[in-house]
């Protein structure tokens, strides 16, 4: 969990459509939004920027399975004699107008996000139990949560109770065009250069679900351009950024190494 320091630069982010547009009606009229789509495709780095954009703190928690509700909220916690409450990421950015991004919020138990419910609706309120306080969300506050459909089953899905209190955002992987745009602004590359990553990205992309559990993220496109940018052999920096990070199996890194390895025309 860690507060993000959205007051000063604003992160780089490329819009695909009119999600700026959403977010910002959603915050203005103090809806929560749900943002789902893949790994890696920018829905992380959307929330810092549009956080940074409107001048607020940012509090980001990457959820899981052991995530408890105290987590969010707070816990009281023993020091010099004494004991002292200490709020929870959540509590923070309800007490200073912020925003909470919850990412992989179905990672969560969901006795867990049922807190989030009061906050979630035209309540806009934070009870916390172990204090007797009630906080009212200023009208700064916003909820934001995110997750990726692919990696949904019966057992980690949002609750429909929890789903329907949010305006929702759908993302995916960029159009060629943005998504060298991106590695442009992202990595400072050269365009040739982002040119060839997004090609093999989009060659990788097609073996989603067949060889492949997870589709070549953006991010690992970046992390490509940059190992480039610092002198790496491309061929080099693409196994080590991409490849690894795709599969464990020997006999598919081989194959996905023979795109790697047509597209630098090795």
């Amino acid at each position: 969990m860690k507060m993000e320091a959205s007051l000063m630069e604003i992160p780089f982010y490329e819009p695909a459509g009119d999600e700026i547009s959403v977010f910002e009606h959603a915050w203005k009229n103090r809806l929560p939004l749900l943002i789902k789509g893949p790994t890696g495709c920018g829905k992380t780095r959307f929330v810092a920027h549009m956080a940074a954009k409107l001048g607020l703190p940012l509090y980001t928690v990457a959820c899981h399975d052991d995530l408890t509700a105290a987590d969010l909220v707070g816990r009281h916690l023993i020091g010099d004699g004494q004991t002292v409450w200490c709020d929870g990421p959540l509590t923070r950015a309800v007490r200073e107008g912020g925003i909470c991004y919850l990412d992989e919020v179905v990672e969560a138990r969901k006795d867990t996000t049922v807190v989030l419910h009061p906050l979630a609706d035209d309540r806009r309120i934070l009870p916390i139990d172990r204090t007797g306080e009630l906080l009212s969300a200023p009208p700064s506050f916003m909820l934001v949560v995110s997750y990726n459909p692919g990696y949904q089953n019966l057992l980690k899905g949002m609750k429909p109770s929890t789903r329907q209190r949010f305006v929702s955002l759908r993302f995916d992987f960029p159009a060629s065009a943005r998504e060298e745009s991106i590695l442009l602004g992202e990595a400072g590359c050269a365009p040739d250069l982002a040119r060839r990553l997004v090609s093999i990205a989009h060659a990788l992309r097609t073996l989603k679900d067949q060889d492949l559990e997870e589709a070549a993220s953006t991010r690992l496109l970046v992390y490509a351009a940059l190992l480039v940018r610092d002198g790496m052999d491309p061929v080099t920096a693409c196994r080590a950024a991409i490849v690894e990070s795709l599969t464990d199996d020997p006999e598919v890194a081989d194959a996905l190494m023979e795109v790697v390895a047509a597209t630098f025309g090795r």
